[in-house]
């Protein structure tokens, strides 16, 4: 996979709308050789998932509103123009605060993006959620992310 020129315009990009918010690819794994992945990122104000390990390091860059990020026992509060990298397998969870945040997501691989994609899948097979729960905790398995 090699790198290429890319341009996405403000309000353009494949949009995933996940459990916790709105994924919008920016910069895909295939536009950097496979380097890293840039989505920006509406995040409901939901109480936290449980911790989790993922095989990709990330950063997030806050835009708008405030998020906390907890990792390995320590609390981070971002406000906007704030930034936490995270390496990957770090135990981590995370929540916006109401009425929601606005950011940049950096993953690197392309892990993050086949991940979000298998979310909107498994939503759009499942409208009625009465099975959602262990559809995501598969999916969630499938692309190694690990729940502590």
């Amino acid at each position: 996979m090699s790198a290429r020129i890319h341009f996405t315009a403000p309000g353009d990009g494949p949009a995933m709308d996940t459990v916790d918010g709105v994924h919008v690819e920016k910069a895909g794994a295939d536009h950097t050789g496979g380097a890293y992945e840039l989505f920006e990122i509406d995040l409901r104000p939901l109480p936290p998932m449980p911790p989790r390990r993922t095989p990709w390091a990330k950063t997030f860059y806050l835009l708008e509103g405030e998020m906390t990020v907890e990792a390995e026992g320590e609390r981070f509060r971002l406000t906007p123009g704030a930034a936490l990298t995270l390496p990957a397998d770090v135990a981590h969870t995370f929540t916006a605060e109401a009425p929601g945040a606005r950011l940049l997501g950096f993953a690197t691989g392309d892990r993050a993006g086949r991940l979000f994609r298998a979310i909107v899948a498994a939503l759009d097979e499942h409208p009625d959620r009465e099975e959602l729960v262990p559809t995501l905790l598969s999916v969630a398995r499938a692309n190694e992310v690990e729940f502590v």
